[in-house]
């Protein structure tokens, strides 16, 4: 029922939601901003019971407008689309935590990061593993499809395990919960707070270290524009570098996660 709620939700065109403007608006950036984000990766950006689209991703791109001064709107897209909407104009920038890749940087202009974060395996508790390609040999292991987690998997360990994607990061959380897969790979901060934390992953539990090798997982994650499209990109680095300055990133950090997730 929950996931019929939530593709019900997404089909919707566009949810939109206003960030007052800042009276101190930065000057030259436009005066409404429309926002692409997924709405299906909790706790960064989903859609509540309510019908409202919630997350840190969110709450981060409202704070980003209110300093720009620019009335800001979202619309969801589903992961696989997103930067096709982005380049046919649906929206104006991406906010979605999308790992700034040298693949994606052929397609798409980045801002500079606005959080940093590894990822990891995660499987049962109990669950005896050793990351590597003797370890995972015959392993089945789901991830979100078109991610940098997916092609981590793929370069590494694509010769020995059996790589399942999904739609969602959510979708391979329940066919780990059913038995279908024997890991899931994915952010960390997603699986602690996406899944680990809650109800369904008590019973599971991080496997292995942590990756983040810029190869795959870039400099951190940001917020794409189209390519050209300077003075926007501008306006939300200098906005960023604002809301890290004044305490508000921190706050909004600390609301969602209990602590600051910028990263060094």
């Amino acid at each position: 029922m929950k996931k019929q709620f939530m593709t019900a939700m997404l089909a919707a065109a566009t949810l939109s939601f206003t960030a007052t403007a800042s009276m101190a608006a930065i000057e030259g950036c436009p005066d409404s901003i429309v926002v692409g984000t997924e709405g299906a990766y909790p706790p960064f950006n989903y859609i509540d019971e309510g019908g409202n689209l919630k997350g840190f991703d969110v709450d981060i791109a409202n704070a980003l407008c209110d300093e720009i001064g620019a009335e800001c709107t979202f619309q969801t897209q589903d992961w696989a689309g997103i930067i096709p909407g982005l380049l046919a104009n649906k929206y104006d920038a991406i906010i979605a935590s999308m790992s700034i890749t040298a693949e994606r940087e052929e397609k798409v202009d980045f801002t500079k990061k606005y959080y940093q974060s590894p990822a990891r395996f995660a499987g049962p508790k109990g669950m005896d593993v050793e990351i590597s390609e003797d370890g995972l040999d015959g392993m089945i292991v789901g991830t979100q499809r078109a991610t940098v987690s997916e092609n981590f998997l793929r370069d590494n360990f694509g010769d020995v395990i059996d790589i399942k994607t999904y739609d969602t990061q959510e979708e391979a959380s329940l066919d780990l919960i059913s038995g279908r897969l024997d890991l899931v790979f994915a952010d960390a901060i997603k699986l602690q707070e996406g899944f680990l934390a809650s109800d369904d992953g008590e019973s599971y539990e991080f496997k292995g270290p942590s990756f983040s090798d810029p190869e795959w997982f870039g400099e951190g994650i940001g917020i794409a524009v189209r390519p050209g499209e300077d003075t926007l990109r501008q306006c939300f680095n200098e906005a960023i570098d604002n809301i890290l300055a004044d305490g508000t990133y921190e706050r909004i950090s600390n609301e969602h996660f209990g602590m600051n997730i910028y990263g060094e």
